[in-house]
């Protein structure tokens, strides 16, 4: 049988992934979620629904920010294209004070290179210590954001990009070094559903 060099990951595939690791990323007690734009999205809604406080029945917000590593956007050459991460959205010029202060998980789909979570991590921890500095230095330890790191897959695989060990890293699933296709990405959801069974299969052969 073939290597496996695509997986197909099925909108209950992720949904469940999402909620067997809910319980560990309630130990960071978040309460705000980044999620990386386009890929973030569906992770960040659904953590949403399994990190709700039952008691008070309040939702964590969610915000965006748009990075791109591969796509090919207006204006950027080929050579940028895989090596070098483009901002293509951000917090807005309050980003810092948006933060300021919160518990903030940075969501993603998936850990590959790791460059666009470093990127994400410095830029936001950059945002909040211009706010910082802005206080009096007896506030700023209280004001002082934590962050963390949401992925629903992380691939087993050298990684360029570097994450500080005192950030949380929560990770649905480890992978091999495989093409991701994830279902927000199908044109033809029932067609995609179908080469995820056919990936399982193969899957269960290669064990």
């Amino acid at each position: 049988m073939g290597e496996l060099k695509h997986l197909h990951a099925t909108y209950n595939d992720i949904h469940n992934l999402i909620k067997l690791s809910a319980d560990d990323l309630a130990t960071f007690k978040p309460d705000l979620f980044v999620a990386i734009g386009g890929g973030g999205f569906f992770p960040a809604r659904a953590l949403r629904t399994f990190l709700k406080d039952p008691s008070t029945n309040k939702n964590i917000p969610i915000q965006a920010i748009g990075l791109s590593l591969y796509e090919a956007l207006p204006g950027t050459t080929a050579e940028q294209i895989g090596h070098e991460v483009i901002r293509t959205q951000w917090l807005g010029p309050d980003a810092g004070k948006t933060l300021l202060g919160r518990r903030v998980v940075i969501v993603d789909e998936v850990d590959d290179t790791r460059k666009t979570l470093q990127y994400a991590l410095l830029e936001l921890q950059k945002d909040v210590e211009k706010e910082l500095l802005a206080l009096p230095e007896s506030e700023r330890k209280a004001n002082r954001t934590e962050f963390a790191i949401y992925v629903v897959h992380n691939k087993l695989k050298p990684k360029v990009g570097k994450l500080p060990p005192d950030v949380p890293y929560f990770v649905g699933a480890e992978v091999g070094d495989v093409w991701l296709d994830y279902p927000w990405e199908a044109e033809d959801i029932e067609e995609h559903d179908r080469l995820a069974a056919e990936d399982k299969v193969k899957l269960i052969g290669a064990t």
